[in-house]
């Protein structure tokens, strides 16, 4: 830092807005630019030329500048656009003039290249330029090119910058949109139609969650954000809509961690006439389709370890899973104390008076970390599951599965509660929940209610954590990775 409290940065930035203000003396920069090719098709196309070649194929390329290496009367640049990198040529006795306007060009400005392709001595694919336009000055200094961006907090603030320097942030935003293009061709390819529903409600419905609150002033009235879409959907169901499915962001006013954000995105679908075990093959058959299409295979790498997408994928009731790990057959019938007592050996906290099956749903929760390939865990407790119907055979469980890969749901799924009577129970034995301090749990959605009294016909319903599937397909180990600009504290 200099006496007066400049710093190199400041001196640099200094430097360039100098060279703006040239440049708006000059004419100032371009309204639009004619591009002819993304770097990735010439890179494609002209993958078989050799060494030292050169081709009368004259193309015209924008970007940003990435690197720039000067050798005399030679000047090479990287040029990087949305698809990939091109080399620029600029060999003085070519481009003349432009060579040294080239040389005054600073990394991070955006520059338009007009040239032939040809090939260096080292087989490298370049434009040899013959006519170069700056299209925006980078008034501020790329990070270090040795070392990009790599304080993950920055990263997060200054997304824009991380996807400039950092390839791997590039390849998980555009796998992102794959992931959810695939999503949405899957369900449209089925007969689904997408539809939207609304983000401020009255009353926050459709999950055990707790909404953030704002105030309408116009109609001078509090309203919550969605912490789901599930009870809309199924109101279009009970209109005659008979496959429904959205893709859309959902806010929960919870903790953040390696997989949970307040503010993330989720896919929901219903489907008329359907249960729980068809909706169990189609969310094998979407995940499939989505895996082969995002990561090229069905055995894609996590952590270091191979997952295996083939079908079919393993089966098993919660019960039997928390048999296994607690190395004890246990069962609805199973005494509350025994239940608490296998989580208080693990260090577990839970509800003080819940029942056994909220106690055997908290041992679910242990149980399925460690699952790793695709694995359908099904028949959850009533207790814990206010929207699903109920078993024939065994009222006190449900319909209800999660789909578990890697140690966390990715989907949740269940045949849908279209009993308006025990809706209504179940949504006010949540009530008296809430009255006794649980937050998080379900409010009594009258409306709701009132819809179910039309006729909800037999349907089967599903939410898959987009964001999730991401960080799985990405192999992302934390949350803020995927969603381009997650939560954060504002700077001070």
């Amino acid at each position: 830092m200099s006496e007066n409290g400049e710093t190199g940065e400041d001196r640099l930035i200094e430097a360039r807005r100098h060279k703006h203000e040239h440049a708006l003396a000059a004419g100032g920069y371009p309204h639009r630019f004619e591009r002819t090719h993304l770097a990735a098709e010439l890179q494609e196309r002209y993958a078989d030329l050799g060494p030292e070649q050169e081709t009368d194929d004259r193309v015209v390329v924008a970007g940003r500048l990435m690197l720039h290496r000067s050798f005399g009367k030679l000047q090479f640049g990287t040029l990087q656009d949305v698809s990939g990198t091109i080399q620029l040529f600029v060999d003085e006795r070519i481009a003349g003039a432009a060579a040294d306007e080239f040389a005054g060009y600073d990394l991070g400005d955006w520059v338009g290249a007009a040239g032939v392709i040809m090939t260096t001595k080292r087989g490298e694919l370049s434009v040899k330029v013959d006519e170069l336009t700056m299209l925006q000055k980078a008034l501020r200094p790329l990070p270090d090119k040795w070392h990009g961006l790599v304080d993950v907090e920055q990263r997060s603030r200054r997304r824009y910058v991380d996807l400039m320097v950092n390839e791997g942030a590039r390849r998980v935003a555009m796998t992102r949109a794959k992931i959810i293009s695939e999503l949405r061709t899957q369900f449209e390819s089925r007969g689904f139609i997408e539809v939207e529903t609304p983000v401020m409600l009255s009353q926050a419905t459709g999950a055990l969650a707790r909404p953030f609150v704002t105030h309408h002033n116009a109609l001078d009235l509090d309203l919550q954000l969605r912490i789901a879409t599930e009870l809309y959907l199924k109101r279009l169901v009970v209109g005659g809509l008979e496959k429904v499915f959205e893709i859309g962001r959902i806010f929960r006013n919870e903790g953040i961690d390696s997989t949970h954000n307040p503010e993330f995105t989720m896919l929901e679908a219903y489907q008329a006439l359907a249960d729980y075990a068809d909706i169990m093959a189609l969310v094998e058959e979407v995940f499939v389709g989505v895996v082969e299409a995002a990561a090229g295979t069905l055995h894609p790498s996590y952590r270091e370890r191979e997952l295996s997408f083939e079908s079919p994928f393993r089966r098993v009731s919660l019960v039997e899973l928390v048999s296994g790990f607690v190395a004890e057959e246990v069962s609805l019938d199973t005494s509350s104390q025994r239940l608490a007592s296998f989580l208080s050996a693990r260090g577990a906290t839970f509800p003080e008076g819940a029942g056994t099956g909220k106690l055997l749903f908290e041992l679910y929760e242990l149980a399925h970390r460690e699952i790793w390939d695709p694995t359908f865990v099904t028949d959850f407790p009533t207790e814990v599951s206010p929207l699903s119907r109920k078993r024939d055979d065994e009222p006190r469980l449900t319909e209800r599965f999660e789909l578990v890969i890697a140690g966390a749901e990715y989907c949740n799924a269940f045949s849908e509660l279209n009993d308006a009577d025990d809706q209504l129970a179940r949504f006010e034995a949540q009530a008296a929940a809430r009255t006794a301090g649980d937050e998080a749990a379900h409010v009594i959605d009258y409306d709701y209610v009132e819809a179910l009294e039309y006729g909800l016909p037999p349907t089967g319903g599903l939410g898959i954590g987009v964001d999730r599937l991401v960080m799985l397909l990405t192999d992302q180990p934390h949350i803020r990775e995927v969603i381009l600009f997650p939560t954060l504290r504002p700077e001070s």
